[in-house]
């Protein structure tokens, strides 16, 4: 009895032969023929799976492609934006494999450009991927005041970085650190969660949380100079966003000018003495 064959295992056979001839030789260079060199297969058997054009095996690959893009993120954290850390870290090739699949990627991108028949499925994955982001960064932003417009840039601005490391691993000689994507991301992050003021659990405000000043300015000065509190406790401690914190230490931090306004005492006649 002839052994019997797995017609999806044989289909991923050829795909994974169709990566690796990408990665070496570019997109344009795949044939039926460098198809058959690769697997060991008859030119034949690869018609019987996938018809007569180079281009059904094109198409199944860049599908192949994009499962496992998406299929790297198995696991994610409860936490909103530790999860947008996870998906783009997932989504950056780390390992040989990953960049090998990665560069075949770009190169159906940049051919779908002017390809008609490979546009629509790049363009799906791009929105796909858009849509995702957008929705784990409103869950992020939950608890700060951002408008739509806002969250349409910030959510532009993380798709841009996807972006980059995806075209920029593919021209790199060596995949990127997996330590290195998180911090990116992840500093990211807390920047763009510190240019947002809170919203109060309560609901009493909305909009841009009270300056610190008078008492509750000199107890975070102090708090700093005296104890070492960090920036992100002393914003936890009083309600208020970093950015705020870090503007009531206007002075004490590294290569910040001096406090740029007068905080008067007791009357107009000490502050104009």
């Amino acid at each position: 009895m002839p052994k019997r064959v797995d017609p999806d295992a044989r289909r991923e056979q050829v795909a994974d032969a169709v990566i690796d001839e990408i990665a070496e030789h570019g997109l344009r260079s795949v044939t039926l023929a460098r198809i058959a060199t690769r697997t060991g297969l008859a030119i034949g058997s690869i018609r019987h799976y996938f018809g007569d054009h180079v281009r059904e095996v094109m198409r199944f690959t860049l599908g192949v492609l994009i499962q496992r893009a998406v299929g790297r993120a198995t696991t994610m954290s409860d936490d909103p934006v530790t999860r947008i850390a996870d998906m783009v870290t997932f989504a950056t090739p780390t390992s040989e494999q990953e960049r090998k699949e990665n560069a075949a990627l770009v190169e159906y991108r940049v051919m779908a450009r002017t390809d008609p028949e490979f546009a629509a499925d790049s363009a799906a994955m791009s929105l796909a991927a858009a849509e995702v982001i957008r929705s784990l960064l409103r869950q992020a932003l939950a608890d700060r005041v951002v408008d739509e417009e806002s969250l349409h840039r910030e959510a532009l601005l993380l798709f841009t970085l996807i972006e980059g490391f995806s075209f920029s691993t593919a021209l790199l000689s060596a995949p990127l650190r997996e330590a290195d994507v998180r911090a990116v991301v992840t500093a990211t992050m807390e920047r763009l969660r510190d240019a947002y003021p809170p919203a109060e659990a309560e609901g009493r405000y909305r909009g841009r949380p009270p300056a610190l000043a008078g008492a509750q300015l000199e107890e975070v000065r102090s708090a700093f100079t005296d104890h070492g509190t960090s920036i992100a406790a002393l914003a936890r401690a009083h309600g208020v966003s970093r950015a705020a914190i870090r503007t009531a230490l206007t002075g004490l931090l590294p290569g910040q000018p001096g406090l740029p306004v007068l905080i008067p005492t007791e009357g107009p006649a000490e502050a104009s003495s």
